[in-house]
């Protein structure tokens, strides 16, 4: 019975361990949190729970220094999103947190795209980022992510599609 609780309990840590990282990449270790986020990953695994791959992934993107890395990651997030809302495998509360995550997540790729030179896919994007804005609260986390899209979207539209960096942290 106490081995079925401990099993019951791991991935309830999971979101814990993530946010724990997250702090160490926020305080400026990116080396340390990248290699803690991978060891992660590793004990998720490939198939292991969407909401948990969709997370990690999001954040494990911001700590990789080449640009096909971060969207190699980035998409892996998307791809886990997208797990949970259609196929309905987390609870209600899960596909709402995921439908919070969905601009950023966008707006991430579009961002990526941009850095890679890739314009069009860029800009489609950015218009599913600035569409899925409308579940963000009108909160900090909110109004941050729609602020970066609007300058993404003036960066895109001023000068045909130039190369923009965005910050390294996204809300």
């Amino acid at each position: 019975m106490a081995v079925e609780r401990q099993g019951q309990a791991a991935p309830d840590a999971v979101p814990t361990r993530i946010g724990q990282v997250v702090l160490l990449h926020h305080a400026g270790d990116r080396e340390e949190a990248r290699q803690r986020f991978l060891d992660l990953w590793a004990e998720i695994g490939e198939h292991g729970d969407p909401l948990h791959r969709c997370t990690l992934a999001h954040y494990l993107a911001d700590t990789q220094d080449d640009p096909a890395d971060e969207l190699a990651w980035d998409l892996r997030a998307l791809t886990a999103a997208e797990e949970i809302t259609d196929a309905g495998t987390t609870s209600g509360e899960g596909s709402h947190v995921v439908r919070g995550l969905y601009p950023s997540l966008h707006l991430n790729l579009a961002a990526d795209y941009d850095r890679l030179g890739h314009r069009d896919a860029a800009r489609a994007h950015l218009r599913r980022a600035r569409g899925a804005a409308a579940a963000l609260a009108d909160d900090p986390y909110g109004q941050g992510v729609r602020a970066a899209i609007s300058r993404l979207e003036s960066r895109l539209g001023e000068d045909g599609g130039g190369t923009w960096t965005p910050p390294r942290q996204w809300p």
